[in-house]
């Protein structure tokens, strides 16, 4: 185990190792901000927090097994998070509680895209519509072209740094016996329709007071990441 593990262990007794969807849970609620894979601070995200026996698995005939992956969806709807790509470019959680002051700082960094601009065209068809899974928003936005896929997914990344897009779930094929399949799309929508315009607000509360906050607190549960690491995850 590495020593952040061993810190966060110590310091969280019930997180320990994850064995269940619920744990996972509560694993986010207590640290508030969790990215999913590999963060770049040594044993800090919910794939390294994970009990052997729920890591991925890839099983002969070429299937696989990962709970983690099955799980992130029940977190998104029922943990009292939100998901997305806010971790220097990479998805992870973070806590109802802390996403506030994450969208306050989140933003000053990342003003709202330009009228006429692609961003914002692509935000607009989002909210017109709702929700959209990646594929149907790409579709609908005429990003369709050779090369296009990439293209359109840096932007709609861009929209997710800035606090304006995230995750309300997760959709996946299905095969002829009725069974889902694959690595699935994001259901994409904006925080204001899945959490409420005040969830995203600190009335009076400056930009720079909500950045201090999230570092103190980021600083204090990873004593072992250097100031350079916390700066990237959050800035």
């Amino acid at each position: 185990m590495t020593d952040i593990f061993n810190y966060i262990l110590e310091r969280n007794g019930a997180i320990g190792r994850i064995h269940s969807c619920p744990e996972l849970m509560d694993c986010v609620r207590q640290v508030g901000f969790l990215p999913l894979l590999e963060s770049g601070i040594r044993g800090y995200a919910a794939e390294s927090l994970m009990a052997e026996e729920c890591r991925f698995t890839q099983f002969d005939d070429g299937s696989w097994e990962w709970p983690l992956w099955q799980w992130k969806g029940t977190v998104v709807r029922e943990g009292g998070c939100v998901y997305g790509k806010f971790f220097a470019g990479k998805a992870g959680f973070i806590s109802r509680q802390w996403w506030p002051d994450f969208c306050n700082w989140r933003r000053s960094r990342h003003p709202m895209p330009a009228e006429g601009s692609i961003e914002d065209g692509i935000l607009a068809v989002l909210r017109e519509h709702g929700s959209m899974t990646t594929r149907e928003l790409r579709a609908a936005c005429d990003f369709t072209g050779k090369n296009m896929r990439s293209r359109f997914d840096a932007y709609v990344g861009r929209l997710q740094m800035g606090t304006y897009i995230v995750t309300e779930d997760f959709v996946y094929p299905v095969d002829k016996h009725g069974r889902e399949y694959g690595f699935g799309w994001s259901l994409l929508t904006t925080p204001e329709r899945l959490l409420g315009r005040e969830a995203c607000l600190i009335a009076g509360e400056t930009p720079e007071k909500s950045y201090e906050r999230i570092v103190a607190h980021l600083s204090q549960m990873l004593p072992m990441a250097t100031e350079k690491q916390i700066n990237k995850l959050i800035k």
